[in-house]
Order: C-alpha cells, then sequence, then structure tokens
C-alpha cells in the first residue's frame, strides 16, 4: 500500500515526541458472506477495507495508537502525529533502514475465493441445508452461512523490520430446528480453515447433514439435567473451549502485564494435573486459528505452555513483553488496522493423553457426559466460569443414559486443572472466534475427551 520511503516518514513522525518504538500496520482487506433461511438465500454482502494503524511505544511504560482510513499523505502524517503526542516527552535519536523480510508460507491456498463465483458458494449453502431437510422428516427449518476474508497486511517498525502476508480463510456454519409437537430444539455445525474454497472438496456432505439432524432431534427426547457436583467427562474438539476461556486467556501477557492472572509468578509450578499438557501453535499449516506472522511480524511458533501439569510458558507480545521481562512468543494479534494488537491465542488445545473415551465411561459410576459444548463467561482474573453444555448425556455404573438439557459447568479453571484424572487419545480440533482488546479473531480450541474428578454441575431438575 505505501512505499518504504514514505512509510519510514510516517515512522519518523511518530517517534517526534519521544517514543522509542514505532510501528506502522497497512492493511488491504477483502470479506464476503452469504446467509441462508428457509430454504431462500436471505443475504449476500461483500466489502473491501484499507486502512493503516501507528502505534508507538516507550519502553513497556506506555503505548499509543491511531489508526485511519484515508490514505493520503496528510491523513498518514496527521495520523502518525496523533499516536506521536500519546507519548510526550523527550525526542530520542533513532535510526532505522527498513529491510525486506520473505518468509515461506506453509498455508498454501490452492483455490483462492476470488476466482469462485457467489453462485457456487449460495449453491453449497442450500446444498448442505436440503440434505439436512432430507435427513429427517422432523427438521421443518435450517439456518447457515458461508463466511470468506482474504488480508493483505504490511508490517514496518523502527527496529527496520518490513515483512508482509496474506491470510484466506472461509467457514461454513449451519443449524436445524426440529420439532415434536410443541417442543422445538437445535444443532449445528461448522467447519472453517485457513484455505480457500478447497476446503470442501472430498467433504462428506451427508454425513455431516445427517450429524446435525439427529442431534436436533435427540434434544426432543432430552429430559432437564440434575444439578449437584459430580465427575464429568468432556467430549473432544469444541470442549477444549474451557480451556481457552478459563485458562488461556489468562496465560496471556495482555492479564499477566495487569496482574489479573490467576497464573500470575507461576512458571515451572505444577497448576495441573501430571496427565495435562497444554500448546498454542500458529504454526500447524492452513489450521483456522493459523498465521506465518503474528500482527506485529514475528514469525508465529509452537508455545508449550503446560507440561506434565508444570507451568512452563505465556503468551507474549513484544510491549507487554518488556513491562513482564519476558521474550515475544509470536502471539501478537488483531482483528484489523482499527486496533493495537496484543497477546492472543492461536491453536489453544490439550495433548493427547493415553485413555479411550470408552474406558472413561466404563471408569464413571455415575456423572455426567458433556458430549458438545457451548458458549460461556469467565473472569481471568479468577479463573471463574460458567459455561452451557450443547449436548450432555447421564452417565450410570459405567455406561451412557439419559440425554438431558439445560446443563451448565460451573467452576475454576485452576481446580478443573488439578481435577483432571483422565486424559483421551482422540485429539480433535475447532474452530471459533474470540473477542478481547484488540477486537475478534480467528482461533481454534481442541483437545482430546477428558474426565474431570468434580464439577459443580447446574441444572434444572
Amino acid at each position: 500500500m505505501l512505499d518504504k520511503n514514505f512509510t519510514a516518514v510516517l515512522l519518523e513522525e511518530a517517534l517526534s515526541q519521544g517514543g522509542d518504538f514505532a510501528e506502522v500496520f497497512m492493511e488491504n482487506s477483502f470479506s464476503g458472506s452469504l446467509v441462508i433461511g428457509e430454504r431462500q438465500i436471505k443475504e449476500a454482502a461483500s466489502s473491501i477495507d484499507k486502512g493503516v494503524g501507528v502505534r508507538v511505544c516507550k519502553g513497556g511504560e506506555l503505548q499509543s495508537y491511531a489508526f485511519t482510513n484515508r490514505l493520503d499523505k496528510d491523513s498518514l502524517i496527521k495520523t502518525a502525529r496523533q499516536a506521536a503526542a500519546g507519548i510526550n516527552e523527550k525526542k530520542q535519536n533513532i535510526h532505522f533502514n527498513l529491510q525486506e523480510n520473505e518468509l515461506a508460507s506453509p498455508h498454501i491456498i490452492l483455490k483462492t475465493q476470488k476466482d469462485i463465483s457467489k453462485m457456487q458458494k449460495a449453491d453449497l449453502l442450500r446444498d448442505v441445508s436440503e440434505r439436512i431437510y432430507a435427513a429427517h422428516p422432523s427438521i421443518i427449518r435450517t439456518d447457515g452461512s458461508y463466511l470468506e476474508e482474504i488480508q493483505e497486511v504490511t508490517i514496518a517498525n523502527s527496529n527496520g523490520l518490513w515483512i508482509s502476508d496474506k491470510r484466506e480463510r472461509t467457514r461454513f456454519s449451519i443449524s436445524a430446528q426440529a420439532q415434536k409437537g410443541d417442543r422445538n430444539e437445535s444443532a449445528g455445525e461448522n467447519i472453517g480453515a485457513l484455505k480457500g474454497f478447497e476446503l470442501y472438496d472430498g467433504w462428506d456432505k451427508d454425513e455431516f447433514a445427517a450429524q446435525i439432524a439427529e442431534a436436533a432431534i435427540r434434544k426432543l427426547e432430552a429430559r432437564n439435567c440434575p444439578s449437584g457436583k459430580m465427575p464429568v467427562i468432556i467430549n473432544n474438539k469444541f470442549g477444549g473451549v474451557i480451556f481457552h476461556e478459563a485458562c488461556g486467556h489468562a496465560l496471556e501477557a495482555t492479564a499477566l502485564a495487569k496482574r489479573a492472572s490467576v497464573f500470575q509468578d507461576k512458571l515451572g509450578q505444577q497448576i495441573a494435573s501430571p496427565l495435562v499438557s497444554a500448546v498454542d501453535d500458529g504454526t500447524i499449516p492452513n489450521a483456522w486459528g493459523s498465521q506465518t506472522i503474528d500482527d506485529e511480524g514475528l514469525k508465529t511458533q509452537r508455545n508449550l505452555l503446560i507440561k506434565d501439569g508444570i507451568l512452563t510458558g505465556y503468551l507474549i507480545d513484544s510491549f507487554n513483553g518488556k513491562r513482564l521481562g519476558l521474550a515475544p512468543t509470536g502471539s501478537c494479534r488483531r482483528e484489523s488496522y482499527r486496533y493495537a494488537p496484543t497477546s492472543r491465542m492461536n491453536n489453544t488445545f490439550i495433548l493427547n493423553g493415553t485413555s479411550t473415551l470408552e474406558e472413561m465411561i466404563a471408569a464413571t459410576d455415575y456423572g455426567l457426559f458433556a458430549s458438545k459444548m457451548s458458549g460461556g463467561s469467565v473472569n481471568p482474573a479468577s479463573g471463574d466460569f460458567n459455561f452451557s453444555v450443547d449436548e450432555a448425556y447421564i452417565i450410570e455404573k459405567g455406561k451412557i443414559k439419559q440425554q438431558v438439557k439445560g446443563a451448565k459447568l460451573i467452576g475454576k479453571g485452576s481446580e478443573i486443572l488439578k481435577n483432571i484424572d483422565m486424559v483421551g487419545n482422540n485429539l480433535g480440533l475447532a474452530c471459533g472466534m474470540c473477542g478481547s482488546v484488540s477486537g475478534s479473531v480467528p482461533t481454534t480450541v481442541g483437545q482430546p475427551a477428558i474426565r474431570v474428578s468434580e464439577i459443580l454441575v447446574g441444572g434444572q431438575e
């Protein structure tokens, strides 16, 4: 978007009020969406967004940010000066020479979205929707969406960095509503990746549609969930949302620098069961939460967070890293140029253990099987969480029994980690969106099935 010479001028302006580090983030992005409901395409939208964000820092003490979508030189210089004014100290003599860096991306795009017509994408939505209707006569409605984004960024800073990245993602989501008498229940699924339209090649649409329809129909017979403390088996894939929310956010420097984390100053300490190891890995080829570089231009990496229950690492951005005295981990992210970046998760998951799901169920005399998790809330400072279970079953004498509805899992992330007494061997990942101070970013959650010896279950029975 901008050439090196003018970008250097912006960096000089940004440093004019005493900052010791300046960064220019340039973005050119395209996004598109299609929405289906009641067998009709209800909405088709697309947009292009271009803009520049300027960040100025002084050590780990001060940070100032300004952005604009006006790309004429006067507006860009004004933006750099606005960012500089947030420091307002004696100017320092900083010399830099922008040097282009190139990284080979492991994320290969085979069918870029720009080459696929809207009609093909709409046909995909209609096709899956009709397969869900055909799966069972009790299905009365489907609602779905097709999302795509191509984001091109260039990052330059006063350390001499000049680096670019292109990220292309697509995500498909759909839900079904089933009816029996006066009772209605719904279920849904989604898939997404750092890929183009090739994500849908070889996709078993019949199996995908049948899973959604059957999940909605099963809920029609569910009874209210009982309450109380009990062993809970949390299934793989999106079950990892509890680790993401209740533990992952507390491992981000965003919280640590404010001393608002339950894992403050606990590196090297036992924070989880010895059965638990966990990572955040931004390098997995074409995974939904992956990137070649983070949003301050550092190469993403695989960060070991917990090994055999011992806290081994945090997720660090450069600014908060200076406050904490820790090196950055390639974990700095932002939704767009409208946000200053900070430490965020990429693909975060608990690693495989040795137990099978069947062994976990057989070892449970009475408890709850949380087959599929839903959303929830968490306080990163205390670790307190409250999560809804989308699909759950009572376990009695080592066997899956009645499906139940209205189940909630209530507790503290730090306690849950220590109470994990079985870890499965069926690691699975699921895609989602994570919101924080730097906006909403694509993240992957995941885990194998785990058994927690005791969780407070909230129910309606």
